[in-house]
């Protein structure tokens, strides 16, 4: 593998230097050895997660009593366990200090501007706590989220969690099928809403599809709305308007403490390799872990204001509300990040003077193909991180945010899921960031690239993994006897190791380049092909909309087939399809060129925006999709079944 170029060097000469360099100097006195660089930081914090994780507690400002023992070993990493003897509830490092300082700014796509001081969010959260726990809702209990991403959602997560309840959410432009589908496994006593939403210029009612997800979980037994697209006088029977809901003279938040593994969340997978995995999470394990991903690998301090475009349907938000936690701004937006055109977000971020950029490297990628430069039209004096996630970032994308986002920024692609709420793999602020590399592994996290055989390499490609317990790993799936399916998704191929389903190769200078899922790796002739190799190559031609890729068994072997979207007003001929290949050809291997470059109209994709690379395998291969209550839009796979020219 090439050296990839250099393309940001942090000054830790600079006045103002990172706080992972203070956290060093403490775990340095810690260790009783100097940890003169990162990489010897993450070798302690891996080979001492006793002293590591009750270090981080303190520097990263987790509220609450930790106990004596920070850790009880076990063989089997999922037997692990972290601060057994903690008391504490989230909600408390949440809500630290609620002053008059600004905690959250609301921009909706119809332009409306809402913003809440750390008080008034505190002060929200207390009348919905008392509202709920006068609901009949306690410890344990289910309460679910069918809602934009705002605000009230904010505070009715915080309430949930202050009460020991566990938190749930869905996007309102979740058919009601796909909601069900979640919510039905979860049995929430209480469903909060929004009476619709706003996406596209377009206003969508939501109250019908409330009632009908209401209808079909019979758990729920109380629905709250707050009206956003309509009139709450309007609410049909059964809805109650949240500010009728809240308790106005509730009393002072008292947090009712728990234990550091006690659930807080529970996570629904994508559903396209069968029903959604209902994957639980805990409150002070997952909070701890972001508390360690955002200020010490991202720089987030008091203050800061963060931006990441997410729905609830995304782990993403959940990361996003922690910054919280750091006494920083969170700045949210509802809406299609590209509407009126691609420099929406970015008005956002000049006029919120954002610290923290967080977008998907699908955002990034359209961006280039605009030729968007927002560094010639936007003052983005404040941005000091961009993050990006969703799916691979290629080098491209990562050369167009330094050359025409801010040459002066840490890029911080991050990799890792709804699995851990968290990341594996992701920014550095004392590293370099090399084009189309992800900078480091997480602190206190033993990540390798491993072959076939379980063994690491550096410079080929292999399978991303984790070979030690960390404190955000599920505490179970619900509804899965035995942990079974648990141990079946992430246990099955290596023993006793983590293995996340990503196709990755380690770098000389200790980044991780990610390939694609390698659940939908290609293996023509044996060769195993990242599908994300190929993507790269059809991001440089504005000619393709979008696209999959997948292998097609044939032959008694697999060959590559490509699916495009040409742009409008294009065609896919014979010299469209000869310069995609000699592009794949040229800048991958002929292994990579596909077999079959075929032109369709749509491509299907999950509820979070990704390419249902699967699905669309299944099909091609006369497989049953295993989901399809998990797709945006399932009417889309019909354009791939028995196409005529995948019989030759």
């Amino acid at each position: 593998m090439t050296t990839a170029p250099l393309l940001w060097q942090p000054d830790l000469s600079a006045r103002r230097k990172p706080l992972l360099s203070g956290f060093i100097a403490q775990a340095s006195a810690a260790a009783g050895k100097a940890l003169d660089n990162f990489a010897a930081l993450h070798a302690w914090s891996v080979a001492q997660p006793q002293e590591f994780w009750p270090l981080a507690w303190e520097f990263c400002g987790l509220a609450g009593d930790k106990g004596a023992v920070s850790l009880l070993p076990d063989a089997d990493p999922m037997n692990v366990r972290f601060f057994p003897e903690a008391r504490l509830n989230v909600a408390d490092t949440f809500l630290k200090n609620a002053d008059g300082r600004e905690a959250i700014v609301f921009i909706g796509e119809d332009g409306r501007r809402m913003a809440w001081t750390r008080s008034e969010l505190r002060h929200e959260v207390e009348q919905f706590a008392a509202a709920l726990r006068a609901a009949g809702i306690g410890a344990g209990d289910h309460v679910a989220g069918y809602v934009p991403n705002m605000p009230q959602t904010v505070a009715a997560m915080l309430a949930t969690a202050s009460l020991g309840a566990v938190w749930s959410s869905c996007a309102p432009e979740s058919g009601p099928d796909v909601v069900v589908d979640r919510f039905g496994q979860i049995e929430p006593k209480l469903m909060f809403a929004a009476d619709g939403y706003f996406y596209n210029g377009k206003t969508f009612e939501t109250r019908a599809a409330i009632a009908e997800v209401a209808a079909r979980v019979p758990s729920v037994q109380q629905i709250v709305v707050w009206p956003y697209a309509g009139d709450a006088a309007d609410l049909p029977e059964g809805m109650t308007a949240y500010e009728a809901f809240k308790q106005k003279d509730a009393p002072a938040l008292d947090c009712r403490p728990m234990g550091f593994s006690d659930p807080l969340y529970v996570m629904f997978s994508s559903g396209t390799t069968g029903k959604p995995k209902c994957i639980e999470h805990s409150g002070g394990g997952t909070l701890l872990r972001m508390l360690v991903e955002q200020q010490l690998h991202c720089d987030l301090r008091p203050g800061d204001r963060m931006f990441y475009y997410t729905t609830c349907n995304w782990m993403m938000w959940n990361w996003q509300v922690a910054a919280l936690a750091s006494e920083a701004v969170i700045v949210l937006f509802d809406g299609n990040p590209m509407y009126p055109g691609i420099r929406r977000l970015f008005d956002l971020a000049q006029a919120e003077k954002v610290t923290h950029f967080g977008i998907s490297a699908k955002y990034i990628d359209a961006s280039q193909k605009r030729r968007n430069r927002p560094v010639e039209s936007h003052d983005l004096g404040a941005l000091r991180v961009v993050l990006s996630t969703g799916s691979p970032l290629s080098p491209e994308g990562f050369a167009h945010v330094y050359a025409d986002w801010k040459a002066d920024v840490q890029l911080a692609s991050i990799c890792g899921g709804t699995d851990i709420l968290g990341c594996f793999i992701g920014g550095c602020p004392v590293l370099p960031v090399h084009q189309g590399e992800i900078q480091a592994p997480m602190l206190g996290l033993d990540v390798a690239t491993l072959n076939d055989q379980g063994e690491p390499v550096e410079g080929v490609a292999g399978e991303l993994v984790c070979r030690n317990a960390h404190p955000s790993m599920p505490t179970q799936f619900l509804n899965d006897p035995g942990n079974a399916r648990y141990r079946a998704s992430y246990y099955e191929t290596y023993p006793n190791i983590w293995r996340q389903g990503d196709f990755t190769i380690r770098t000389e200078h200790g980044g991780y380049v990610v390939l694609g899922r390698s659940d939908a790796t290609l293996n023509p002739g044996g060769v195993r092909i990242g599908t994300a190799e190929i993507y790269r190559q059809l991001d440089k031609i504005d000619e393709v909309a979008d696209a999959v890729v997948v292998g097609q068994s044939f032959d008694n072997d697999v060959r590559v087939v490509l699916f495009v979207v040409p742009a409008e007003g294009v065609v896919l001929d014979d010299a469209l399809t000869a310069r995609i290949k000699t592009e794949i050809r040229r800048n991958a291997s002929p292994r990579h060129v596909p077999a079959k470059i075929i032109a369709v109209a749509d491509i299907p994709r999950t509820k979070s925006g990704k390419t249902a690379e699967l699905a669309v395998r299944d099909v091609v291969n006369n497989h049953p999709v295993r989901n399809l209550s998990g797709l945006a839009n399932p009417q889309a796979l019909e354009l791939f079944a028995d196409h005529p020219e995948l019989q030759a």
